[in-house]
């Protein structure tokens, strides 16, 4: 993803060690960290009935006795949620073990260690920050490490931790063994609405993959800050893993902030701007942010599905039977850059996508 290597963000604290210096009921947080709206809006904990969200069985997607009701399924989940949670994936126990474990220790590190992957002035790759365009901005409770990982000659190992020994390798077998489950969702995708999985295979099959961790450290005034602010993925489809066994992802539907409890052992799915651009508003570019646990660290780890970056965005005509196209025409490249320059901002940016009715 090239905008990653010539956009930068505007230096700021580290989020970890700043945790470590005001983590107590006689320190105060800085003015720039202070999220009123982390508190201030309704969040759902509790599933029930048609508030329940998603959960998608890869395995029943896969069996021809089980297919066509599960894409029923996946289909709502796309339509209505843009959000899901995806079970019997296939990824082995070991991989995904093997990874939580090399996340865990990297950011268990002395800051000085971690800075050997530090990011330059004009990448979001590496570790820091991202998307802090001005010097009075909001602030997000976070720490990430940025890494292009496919393809494989696209990677730029000065920002690949050497510690541990293994990280390359368990970012690697991780990337490989989940290569093919966004594929296959898209294909199972199409086929739920009635849509040539063809359309949508060729825009994203063998094209760049990005990963994000992130690290979010405790706050004893919890509700006062943001891990990461409402916003929503520029790609196609986002795979995020939860790390340790803390929650803290919310995604808004109707208004309304909905806890994500993730199951152990699930991916989440989210869709992008660039899919419901694609499919002329038939799946939905969730919103979604990230609040703090009062006393305990969060590791996720998202890996972010790209097209081409010289792909010209517009609804495909597979999805404009009616003849009414919704959204306007824009490149990935404008898309993506449209994206970094700017302070997260929920929905915002993609509803001005939308052309008048």
């Amino acid at each position: 993803m090239a905008e990653a290597r010539t956009i930068g963000s505007l230096p700021v604290p580290n989020a970890q060690e700043l945790a470590g210096n005001c983590n107590g009921p006689d320190e105060q947080i800085r003015e720039r960290y202070i999220r009123p709206e982390a508190s201030s809006e309704e969040v759902i904990n509790n599933d029930h009935g048609n508030m329940s969200i998603p959960i998608i069985d890869l395995n029943k997607l896969l069996s021809p006795q089980s297919s066509e009701e599960e894409c029923v399924k996946l289909r709502s989940a796309c339509q209505y949620w843009g959000f899901f949670q995806l079970i019997n994936h296939g990824v082995p126990d070991e991989v995904i073990a093997n990874l939580r474990n090399n996340l865990v220790e990297f950011f268990s590190q002395p800051l000085d260690a971690k800075k050997e992957c530090s990011q330059l002035p004009n990448s979001l790759e590496g570790y820091g920050q991202g998307f802090v365009g001005s010097n009075d901005q909001k602030l997000d409770w976070a720490d990430m490490l940025y890494l292009q990982v496919q393809p494989s000659d696209s990677r730029d190992l000065r920002f690949w931790p050497t510690y541990p020994a293994s990280f390359r390798h368990s970012i690697e077998a991780y990337s490989s063994e989940t290569e093919n489950i966004a594929l296959c969702l898209l294909q199972f995708m199409a086929k739920a609405v009635g849509v040539e999985p063809k359309s949508l295979l060729s825009i994203f099959e063998g094209q760049a993959r990005g990963m994000r961790m992130n690290y979010y450290p405790p706050c004893w005034q919890a509700d006062k800050v943001l891990g990461l602010s409402p916003h929503t993925d520029p790609g196609g489809l986002t795979l995020l893993l939860q790390v340790n066994d803390v929650q803290g992802l919310q995604i808004k539907r109707d208004g309304k902030w909905f806890f994500v409890n993730a199951m152990n052992g699930a991916l989440l799915v989210n869709i992008g701007d660039t899919l419901e651009i694609l499919s002329n508003g038939k799946f939905r570019s969730v919103e979604h942010r990230a609040v703090i646990h009062p006393s305990r660290e969060r590791i996720s780890a998202a890996l972010f599905h790209h097209p081409c970056q010289n792909l010209v965005i517009s609804p495909l005509p597979d999805f404009v039977k009616d003849g009414k196209v919704h959204y306007r025409t824009i490149s990935y490249r404008d898309l993506l850059t449209e994206y970094f320059t700017a302070e997260l901002d929920g929905r915002n940016r993609l509803e001005k996508m939308k052309l008048e009715p």
